[in-house]
């Protein structure tokens, strides 16, 4: 039978992987020949000396001729309909037998699917871009999409092909999304994407959204399926739906997976199914130890942190990034959990047993810059796609990465998206939004001349605020009941209000203002602190502007600042003494709480990536005792509304006495929703103890001593009330009736008035 003519500039355009629509050329085409049906198949087969078409039903073989190129081959079939047809390869002295992938011409993607993502709505895109394993067709295999607007071509590499970017040449859809299905392919085959520009330079990406990645330093993407795994949390995620969390205690253990412990030895991690894992390394300065698993870390971690009884773990960023030294902050994978730490449902497995266990999981999300990378989202197709073309707005200069635009649909699409991801896929509980105040100036951290106003002249990015509001918006829309917390070191209006009322839509903002009040005012010598009673008491004249977390954090403990406890001044004992006055005036301070790992057990040295944390020094009684103090302190405040209920409301805090600076001593009520029952704190906050301290309560009765940071199980004094104290019927402080109480040195109080107790003595 005769062969179809088709020009040589269409068979170079596909030899030389220039064509935009290789669907065009490839794959079989149906024409009429002498009255007749018949169809032309074509295939682009580069290590093939010979070739064959073969149709599977019949059971027949149809030879396959050179056209204009050695590899390039053609046939015509006479048939009246052609599918699932096969292609027979001879490559050397091997023969293989492969589905066509140019046979599968119907695209996954819909024109509602890409109007969607061109206007930055489609709230699932990692549903349809990315890699998934899938059946066209009956045929399984694997469907590739990818956004690259302006690359002049793209193609899938992988094991699979040899890495060959001739062999799996995508189709640019209208919207400038490549599409591809590989027929044959599954989960755990190693992929990127080729990507040429319009000057012929080569880029060869990680996959924007790739649901698993290689172990650095290799950079390929993984085919994964998402949906294998089998929750068991049903009950919290139901429970979370219909629970309001600014009512609840939130103690937040802020954790980096990577150096809270290593494994001590190299030796394979052991997998449920009896095979092992491969062996991370930690890092060349310690060449002995491989990192945990996410499922060791279930084992490990979560019976750790529930026997201190944190409400929550927050995860310093587990997305995938290359440098162990970023922390996880400069991400290259923003779809794929890291897998230094194991598999995505290996994470899955974290998660399900920290609500199986009562606690939350929050996690680190970047949306502010990414790192320049080249194998990541830099320079994506060939131009700056993700991020900005001018670095006056496009480029963080101090930490040496790209800043997204906000301005460009599909890259809102693209974050907004993935906050959802991780709730959906992975079942998170929040996200603490990084550098938030990087995102919402256009002159953060830039000098005069190195930025570009808004259009209204402003240093505001207006982009980026809306962005957050988008997030924001959605979150709550899909996920009720979940946190979002800014990390926001600035005055901007409203962060933690609706986005209904004009605001960035976060339910709570990190208090960095408190933070460095209490960081200035604990490190200075006791006998200056009364000069200084205003660092104490000014985040009480703002509180109510925001709903404020109180978090002490990883940002504290590096870089030449020292660990907490070698912020404290004195003594060992004193500053031990003074970690607890900070803390358990934290907790009774209204605002949720985060802190850092490390801190509940005194840790001395500056937090080091590379290494564990200092679990040795628990074999000194200092530090279990520090940790029984953190123990009982969560377990008062989990058991007592009043330190919680109302952290946000007026009615939920009042002052007895913030003007005792000569003592440096304060006072205060936090109240629950019933508004009649109540706590009473004191604070002493020099190494001075005062007996016969009068403080103001409301009620008469008898005050249960709850509380006591100075006691002697926690290594303090023991200095305090014998459990309690009655009231006294001598007003004090503008109310009816005092305690005559022994205020400990650097101790925190806590009392509550025992009313059955009170109800027995006065006969009520």
């Amino acid at each position: 039978m005769p062969m179809t003519t088709i020009a040589p500039e269409q068979v170079n355009r596909i030899v030389w992987n220039q064509h935009h629509d290789p669907f065009e050329i490839l794959g079989s085409h149906p024409i009429e020949q002498d009255g007749k049906n018949v169809w032309v198949v074509r295939a682009y087969l580069p290590n093939a000396s010979a070739a064959w078409v073969v149709l599977p039903e019949q059971r027949q073989e149809y030879p396959m001729q050179s056209v204009h190129d050695p590899h390039f081959f053609e046939c015509t079939i006479e048939t009246s309909e052609l599918s699932n047809y096969q292609l027979k390869t001879k490559e050397g002295e091997h023969e293989r037998v492969s589905y066509d992938p140019y046979a599968f011409r119907s695209p996954r993607l819909t024109d509602f699917d890409l109007h969607l993502f061109a206007e930055g709505n489609h709230h699932r895109i990692y549903e349809k871009l990315g890699a998934h394993s899938t059946e066209v067709g009956g045929i399984k295999g694997v469907y590739f999409a990818v956004w690259a607007p302006n690359a002049r071509n793209v193609s899938v590499l992988g094991d699979f092909n040899l890495w060959d970017g001739r062999k799996h040449q995508m189709r640019k859809g209208a919207t400038g999304v490549w599409e591809l299905f590989i027929p044959e392919l599954a989960v755990g085959e190693h992929y990127k994407y080729e990507i040429k520009n319009f000057e012929g330079h080569i880029y060869e990406k990680s996959d924007p959204f790739g649901f698993q990645q290689e172990p650095r330093p290799k950079t390929a993407s993984i085919v994964s399926d998402l949906n294998s795994y089998n929750w068991s949390d049903e009950d919290w995620l139901e429970q979370r739906r219909h629970t309001d969390p600014l009512s609840l205690p939130i103690s937040v253990y802020e954790v980096h997976l990577g150096s809270w412990l290593h494994a001590a030895s190299a030796e394979p991690a052991k997998l449920p199914n009896g095979e092992t894992e491969p062996v991370i390394i930690a890092s060349e300065l310690n060449p002995g130890a491989r990192f945990l698993t996410y499922r060791e870390l279930a084992s490990r971690l979560i019976p750790y942190v529930k026997e201190l009884g944190y409400t929550h773990i927050e995860l310093l960023p587990i997305a995938e990034h290359p440098f162990d030294g970023s922390w996880g902050y400069q991400v290259t994978g923003y779809y794929a959990p890291t897998s230094r730490f194991g598999t995505p449902e290996d994470f899955m497995y974290f998660v399900d047993q920290c609500h199986q266990n009562g606690i939350g999981v929050i996690v680190d999300w970047v949306p502010g810059h990414f790192p320049k990378d080249g194998h990541g989202l830099a320079f994506f197709d060939g131009t700056h796609l993700y991020e900005h073309a001018d670095s006056r707005k496009g480029e963080h200069k101090e930490w040496g990465t790209l800043v997204f635009n906000y301005s460009r649909n599909e890259v809102r699409n693209f974050l907004a998206a993935n906050a959802l991801f991780w709730f959906d896929k992975y079942h998170i509980d929040g996200i603490r939004v990084d550098a938030v105040a990087s995102m919402l100036y256009l002159d953060y951290c830039r000098k005069e001349g190195e930025w570009l106003p808004n259009q209204y002249g402003g240093r505001e990015n207006l982009e980026a605020a809306d962005f957050l509001r988008q997030v924001n918006h959605l979150l709550f829309s899909y996920f009720p009941g979940v946190l979002s917390i800014a990390e926001e070191s600035t005055d901007w209006p409203m962060v933690s209000w609706p986005t209904y009322t004009g605001g960035l839509g976060f339910n709570l903002k990190w208090n960095m203002g408190w933070m460095h009040d209490m960081l200035d005012y604990f490190s200075m010598d006791p006998w200056f602190r009364q000069f200084h009673q205003n660092n104490i008491t000014f985040s009480m004249w703002y509180n109510h502007s925001e709903n404020f977390m109180l978090a002490l954090s990883h940002d504290e403990v590096v870089h030449g600042k020292s660990n907490i406890i070698g912020k404290m001044p004195g003594d060992k004992w004193q500053k031990l003494a003074n970690v607890r006055c900070l803390f358990a005036y934290m907790f009774a301070h209204p605002g949720k709480k985060t802190m850092f790992m490390s801190m509940e057990f005194g840790q001395w040295s500056e937090w080091n990536v590379w290494a564990d944390l200092e679990w040795s020094l628990l074999q000194f009684e200092p530090h279990q005792q520090l940790k029984q103090f953190f123990t009982e302190l969560n377990k008062l405040y989990r058991s007592e509304p009043a330190l919680y209920t109302l952290d946000f409301a007026r009615e939920g805090f009042e002052w007895v006495d913030c003007s005792d600076n000569r003592h440096s001593v304060v006072s205060f009520i936090r109240r629950e929703k019933d508004t009649n029952n109540f706590v009473v704190v004191i604070c002493n906050f020099t190494p001075q103890p005062h007996s016969h301290y009068r403080i103001g309560v409301p009620e008469k009765g008898f005050y249960t001593e709850l509380f006591n940071s100075d006691a002697r199980q926690y290594g303090g004094s023991n200095m305090g009330n014998l459990g309690g104290k009655w009231t006294d019927d001598w007003s004090m402080h503008s109310r009816p009736y005092s305690l005559d109480l022994c205020l400990p040195p650097l101790g925190v109080l806590i009392l509550k008035l025992d009313k059955e107790e009170t109800a027995k003595a006065l006969g009520a």
